[in-house]
């Protein structure tokens, strides 16, 4: 079997806030590149990637160039098909725009392998269980007002999440006084027994993280997220020394080379992994061992239709994040019931785009 044929396509989703209708941007989109890999057996493998923003229409171009090296491959073989590519694009890399259009076709080429087989991505890779939990995530952001949280966080109690996420401000118009008392409230919302998770996005200093998160010790946070610069791996290690909540990152690290440097100064106790920027499956695979070599619970950024499949392979996949933000691109998609997700039984990624809506979307 070879590769045969590629073709991408731009699409800008509307960015709504779909798990408790929270306020949202009119006109914002959240812009995706897809891609189908053809074959010469006929089998298509599809793919996807984003975080290219302004950049996306570079990204699809990076998308379609490598696409066509990988023509005449054979696209069961994927290490093959990315050291190929990665010596074509040379110093490009290794991380920004290459990794995120090496992952659509890392994706795409998985997605291939299980129709081959005849096996979802989740049994090839692992199948250490058929059930995973999962976490809302994007119903309580922090340009959300206090009052809306109050009201949204029980609301996705309702719907049957136990775990759920959210954030927390600083630099802006706001101290730490008001940032402890908003994640407080949003606690007392809730009540003790659901877990809650808190994301910083890299918003503060070492000591802002340590004096902030010893303040908040009494809301036990199921984790603290990216509290600082994400490669400050001596920073971040000093804020996991000091509380005793555990402190998550690993979201914006490319590639599993700085991850082996983030495990090695012990700065995170949990580690989360994007798929895009990891550079696919296979590249998010050699991580999630890696973190298992050190004892760390993996967890998941984004994409959960396909995360699903790769917490459940694993033996130390914690939990998913459920941020619904492609599933407009998909025929159907895994839906949480009782705060879990069940793997999907089609093979490869068991996901199909759905036609009608690339073209409503497409740029």
């Amino acid at each position: 079997m070879k590769i045969s044929k590629i073709r991408s396509q731009i699409v800008r989703v509307p960015a709504d806030e779909a798990l408790a209708g929270g306020p949202t941007q009119p006109g914002a989109t959240r812009d995706f590149v897809t891609l189908r890999v053809g074959t010469d057996a006929g089998i298509e493998g599809i793919g996807y990637t984003f975080f290219g923003a302004a950049l996306t229409g570079a990204l699809k171009a990076a998308v379609d160039a490598l696409g066509e090296l990988a023509i005449g491959e054979d696209p069961m073989r994927t290490e093959a098909v990315t050291a190929k590519l990665r010596t074509a694009a040379a110093g490009s890399g290794p991380g920004g725009i290459l990794t995120l259009a090496l992952s659509a076709i890392d994706i795409a080429l998985w997605d291939i392998r299980g129709k081959a087989l005849n096996l979802p991505l989740w049994q090839m890779v692992g199948g250490h269980r058929e059930r995973v939990p999962t976490y809302a995530s994007g119903a309580l952001m922090r340009t959300f007002p206090l009052e809306h949280l109050v009201q949204a966080a029980p609301r996705l109690v309702e719907k049957g999440f136990r775990q759920m996420k959210t954030q927390l401000a600083l630099p802006g118009d706001t101290s730490p006084a008001i940032e402890v008392d908003r994640i407080r409230k949003v606690r007392e919302s809730i009540g003790p027994g659901i877990d809650l998770m808190c994301d910083i996005n890299q918003r503060w200093r070492v000591e802002q993280a340590i004096d902030i998160g010893s303040r908040i010790k009494d809301v036990r946070l199921f984790w603290l997220e990216d509290v600082t610069t994400a490669d400050d791996y001596q920073g971040l290690a000093r804020v996991a020394d000091a509380l005793t909540t555990p402190v998550c990152g690993g979201e914006y690290l490319y590639g599993p080379a700085p991850f082996r440097q983030m495990l090695e100064a012990r700065s995170v106790d949990i580690v989360m992994i994007d798929l895009m920027r990891a550079g696919g499956i296979t590249q998010w695979l050699k991580i999630a061992g890696m973190a298992e070599a050190y004892n760390l619970p993996v967890v998941s950024h984004l994409v959960p239709e396909i995360h699903v499949h790769l917490i459940a392979a694993i033996p130390n996949g914690l939990t998913v994040e459920y941020m619904p933000w492609t599933f407009k691109i998909f025929e159907e998609v895994p839906v949480p019931a009782n705060g879990e997700l069940a793997v999907p039984r089609g093979p490869g990624l068991g996901l199909k785009f759905d036609e009608t809506a690339l073209k409503r979307y497409a740029a």
